[in-house]
């Protein structure tokens, strides 16, 4: 098996429906994991270029197409520091990271999703996906990130979100909900847009400043830390930062 030292994790969203059709919705960067599990998430990466995304977005609307698929789906790839990629797996659902091409794309996917179950025929040709400005997703997590990323459990006593021009929060816990140790530590998506990266990046800073949540710990604080780094700013991260850091 092949080693792909310094990796970067890129995913293309792709909808294909029962004629035929088959597009993809750009590419989103998931290169900050932890126990091989994202954390955070853009659109686009700032490591493709336009001819990189191209040759990628057709490879996986081919493989889409190779096996006759029909849903939403991604297609995940590993990425050298050469730009050579690599088929890592195809995900047949829908992403936990599928509102940031939402929020550049304008495309409900989940909508489409339902379309395709129905038998309809999708209403866009890959020329219609012009993406449009930049967006970055947080998993909020009930987690102490600082020590290895313990779980935390309890139950939640206050829950402030925050709000405003291009924030979105998609959560389904309130006040007097249980984190157990029994489900998945993941509290809610925080999702950030703006025209630029750079934009998008203070949006999102600010968003976790407002963000409070009390009865549990969550890796708030760390995604903090990340977006004032100076390498996340750069856009120079790979697959194995967090741990290595």
């Amino acid at each position: 098996e092949k080693l792909v030292a310094g990796a970067r994790h890129i995913e293309f969203q792709i909808l294909a429906d029962h004629q035929g059709r088959v597009i993809h919705l750009g590419e989103r960067e998931c290169s900050l994991q932890r126990r091989h599990q994202k954390l955070l998430e853009e659109s686009p990466s700032p490591f493709l270029d336009d001819h990189l995304r191209r040759r990628m977005g057709e490879v996986a609307c081919r493989a889409a197409r190779a096996v006759d698929y029909v849903n939403a789906g991604t297609i995940e790839f590993l990425v050298d520091r050469e730009r050579n990629f690599f088929f890592l797996e195809m995900n047949t659902r829908l992403q936990v990271e599928h509102p940031v091409t939402e929020m550049v794309t304008g495309v409900d996917i989940v909508k489409e999703q339902v379309r395709i179950a129905r038998g309809g025929k999708l209403p866009y040709a890959q020329d219609d996906i012009r993406p449009s400005g930049w967006a970055l997703e947080c998993r909020v997590n009930a987690e102490d990130a600082f020590h290895n990323f313990l779980p935390s459990t309890g139950v939640l006593t206050m829950i402030t979100s925050p709000s405003g021009p291009g924030v979105r929060v998609d959560t389904g816990v309130y006040p007097g909900f249980e984190i157990s140790p029994y489900y998945d530590s993941l509290i809610s998506k925080l999702i950030c847009w703006s025209r630029t990266r750079g934009e998008a990046i203070m949006r999102m800073r600010r968003a976790l400043e407002e963000y409070q949540i009390l009865g549990v710990k969550t890796n708030i604080p760390f995604h903090q830390a990340i977006l004032e780094s100076a390498g996340f700013s750069a856009g120079q991260y790979y697959k194995r930062v967090v741990e290595v850091q």
